[in-house]
């Protein structure tokens, strides 16, 4: 196997640095190094983006888009807010890392506000959704082992459910196609969601914990059944298992609540948070009840840069817009109105469309089987829309929650556009 020498890389070297500062360089220019040096991990769109504002972001031919994919929900705050710019930039002047060794004044600051607002005792800060979901599969089998319970190592999680890429959370994870080639964490059973009967034909004594979001995100933006989490909260009651949520995409006001359990009422044992978290900057949390406060005594787990001061920051000022400037209770209203719009897409193209569904803002227009998902995506992203998919067949929008009427207004607009473009493609073609 053969690759770049070290001449070919440092000429890349020497031309990116030259284009850097060349105000007319090409997409296919930038793209090329992206075919030459990034892994191919990803299937991204071909275009280059290099700067955003609010809920619109510009790409490097000077096109602008309404972004409504937001990082797959995670610019809680739009692009460039100038609060959250303000307080980055103010704390990288001040203090970014100092490790876990020390307190820093941000994160302490945080982990109170945090607890304050959903509710919890204790907090454990890391870098991601998917470490926050490890950090709670530790903590689990770590909490029945402490109560003399070692048995009690398999977890349920549910079909269709995405948990994260690490090899123990991709195996909790509940669509095959993602662990294929990696082998299998054991101790893992995967149920239909929203399924309690089945769900009690596998529960037994061995059970550690269930993980569960409150509307599976990848899935397909599925909420949960009406009943669903309660049932989930009496079963695990019933067999002393924990009831682990996973709240990475759901939490941070994306349903219209801080968190998505409040819709239902029910307390989750341990709560996980990223994505909206940070705005835009990487932190991620494990959220406990004070009984669990001991779990994870000092060398047990850890994380060299969750927690530092810098992301901490960013997660205050994100929950400081949401809670007191008013942006948190006006996502119900606008998730309303983002779905009655899609509604109505989807009863105007029904040779396409199956309907909508989410909670919040967080909903997917529904594709029919046979329609090319990916094709509809990139027909919304010509129209000037991004999104993103998931389930396979659903349009995901997960719009910055700072969005506008007249903003989820014109990406319905540019919505019909490309499935306009869409329909007359498929009846050009026969």
């Amino acid at each position: 196997m053969s690759g770049l020498t070290r001449e070919e890389v440092s000429s890349d070297l020497d031309q990116a640095s030259s284009l850097e500062s060349e105000p007319q360089v090409s997409t296919a220019e930038l793209l090329e190094f992206g075919s030459k040096h990034l892994l191919g991990n990803y299937r991204q769109a071909p275009m280059v983006l290099v700067k955003g504002s609010g809920c619109f972001v510009e790409d490097s031919e000077h096109k602008r888009y309404l972004d409504f994919a937001a990082g797959v929900a995670v610019n809680a705050l739009g692009h460039s807010h100038l609060k959250l710019v303000q307080a980055i930039s103010e704390q990288a002047a001040t203090l970014m890392h100092v490790s876990n060794y020390f307190f820093n004044q941000q994160n302490l600051m945080l982990a109170a506000e945090l607890t304050a607002a959903t509710g919890f005792s204790r907090a454990f800060f890391c870098n991601s959704g998917g470490e926050a979901n490890e950090a709670m599969l530790k903590l689990a089998r770590r909490y029945q082992h402490n109560r003399g319970k070692k048995e009690k190592l398999r977890f349920i999680a549910f079909e269709n459910s995405f948990h994260g890429r690490t090899f123990a959370t991709v195996n909790l994870t509940g669509t095959a196609s993602y662990r294929e080639g990696f082998g299998e964490f054991p101790g893992v059973t995967h149920v239909p969601y929203g399924d309690l009967d089945a769900l009690k034909r596998v529960l037994s004594d061995d059970v550690c914990g269930i993980f569960v979001e409150p509307v599976q995100g990848e899935g397909g933006v599925l909420p949960a059944p009406a009943g669903f989490l309660q049932g989930l909260r009496e079963l695990c009651d019933e067999q002393q298992a924990l009831l682990l949520v996973d709240e990475v995409q759901t939490g941070i006001g994306r349903t219209g609540t801080v968190l998505g359990l409040e819709h239902s009422g029910v307390r989750a044992d341990v709560v996980t948070l990223a994505k909206g978290l940070g705005g835009g900057f990487p932190i991620g949390a494990m959220l406990v009840r004070e009984e669990l406060a001991n779990v994870l005594t000092p060398g047990t787990h850890g994380s060299t840069f969750g927690g530092n001061a810098l992301a901490s920051r960013a997660a205050r000022v994100v929950l400081e817009v949401l809670t007191k400037d008013g942006v948190l209770s006006q996502v119900r209203e606008k998730g309303a109105h983002l779905s009655a719009k899609l509604q109505e897409i989807a009863l105007r193209f029904p040779e396409l469309c199956e309907g909508e569904r989410g909670l919040g803002l967080m909903r997917g227009l529904i594709l029919k089987k046979g329609v090319d998902a990916r094709e509809a995506l990139a027909l919304c992203r010509e129209h000037g829309l991004l999104l993103t998919m998931a389930g396979g067949q659903v349009l995901r929008f997960t719009p910055p929650l700072i969005a506008t009427i007249e903003e989820l207004d014109l990406a319905a607009s540019r919505l019909a556009d490309a499935l306009a473009a869409l329909r007359l493609r498929l009846i050009s073609a026969g």
